[in-house]
């Protein structure tokens, strides 16, 4: 079945440009140059992806994002925005954004980010789904239960973006083995990029401020100094 991509950009050009890229990739674009406009269209259902501008007349990005994130069922989103500010990035991943790109950015990197949000979320479903045992995992008061996406520290749901969830689960998947940087880009963001390892270590310490009782002296994910980081063995 072919995949059907929301494009939300009140730039024609732009529109257009990832509009072509989509269908060169086999998959079928549908437009809206309005924040609520996209919205409603995705309320309509049969999306697969959606690629998000931050700045949208009528809703900008970061509501139509977390508007998209209170659907019962998951739906990537890419975010595209103009401002390069660390600060408009972690918004955009608060508000449930998997990835963004700054504008302007390659025809070959936009198609290689939507590839690989389709590849990390068909290899994240499949890894899901083996048992119902491998669905939950329990460690020192960490609950991570992947079926329903939800994360417990001492019983307490603690919120986590959709990148800080995948990304937990993969070390939690994989007790005890150091990864890279670069290992942690390929498995979890689904590409292997220099320069993009910041992302890596920002979205560890988010994550680390919201499961870990003390950020600085780490229970669960360690860092292995001069290699990468590890989940507790």
């Amino acid at each position: 079945m072919t995949r059907s991509v929301l494009i939300i950009e009140d730039n024609p050009a732009i529109a257009e440009l990832v509009s072509m890229q989509v269908s060169d990739l086999g998959m079928t674009p549908v437009l809206a140059n309005r924040g609520d406009d996209g919205l409603a269209r995705f309320r309509q259902g049969g999306i697969d992806l959606v690629v998000l501008d931050l700045m949208l007349p009528g809703l900008d990005g970061l509501a139509v994002c977390r508007e998209i994130r209170t659907a019962p069922d998951y739906v990537p989103v890419l975010m595209l925005t103009a401002k390069s500010t660390e600060l408009d990035r972690v918004l955009g991943l608060e508000m449930g954004a998997d990835d963004y790109l700054i504008k302007p950015f390659s025809v070959a990197e936009l198609g290689a980010r939507i590839k690989a949000l389709f590849r990390r979320g068909d290899a994240f479903s499949a890894r899901a789904t083996v048992t119902p045992e491998s669905r939950v995992i329990e460690v020192d008061g960490l609950r991570i239960d992947s079926s329903r996406r939800r994360v417990f520290v001492k019983d307490a749901e603690v919120e986590l973006t959709a990148r800080e969830f995948d990304l937990l689960w993969h070390f939690a998947s994989h007790r005890g083995r150091v990864f890279s940087r670069a290992q942690l880009l390929d498995a979890v963001w689904g590409y292997n990029h220099q320069g993009y390892e910041h992302m890596v270590n920002t979205h560890i310490n988010r994550l680390r401020n919201k499961i870990e009782t003390d950020p600085a002296e780490p229970l669960y994910v360690q860092t292995v100094w001069g290699v990468g980081y590890r989940f507790q063995d």
